[in-house]
């Protein structure tokens, strides 16, 4: 059964740091690029970094460069999000999904990242930054 599960939310102080986990179950991540997006109430959908081992990333949206960084750990199947610096604006409920599509594609990170090119979705984690 494929499945991501998120971990790690929580709430922080403006300039505190979080990492958040990805736990895979069911593939092998080194078959998939692997992205985190966060979506804030009444907020589109928004990409936040993409992983994987055959791309020449990792990416990272705009709003996140130079403060979030994503790592992946084979043998616990799970991708990070190591966030520092966090700002009020990053609170939000934040979300990783693998890459669809055929064997080649799916290896691919795709840019722009775009969440609509991404599948099994976890159920998400909140990461709350507020003094």
């Amino acid at each position: 059964q494929v499945q991501l599960v998120e971990s790690g939310g929580g709430l922080v102080q403006p300039g505190g740091s979080l990492r958040l986990s990805c736990a895979a179950s069911g593939f092998t991540l080194d078959d998939y690029a692997i992205g985190w997006f966060r979506q804030a109430p009444g907020k589109e959908r928004e990409a936040v970094s993409c992983i994987s081992s055959t791309d020449s990333g990792p990416y990272y949206g705009d709003s996140v460069k130079g403060r979030f960084t994503i790592s992946t750990n084979n043998v616990k199947n799970t991708v990070y999000l190591q966030m520092n610096n966090l700002e009020p604006e990053d609170t939000a409920v934040y979300y990783c999904a693998k890459r669809s599509g055929y064997y080649l594609i799916r290896r691919l990170c795709g840019l722009p990242l775009n969440s609509a090119n991404f599948a099994s979705w976890g159920q998400g984690t909140q990461v709350t930054v507020s003094s």
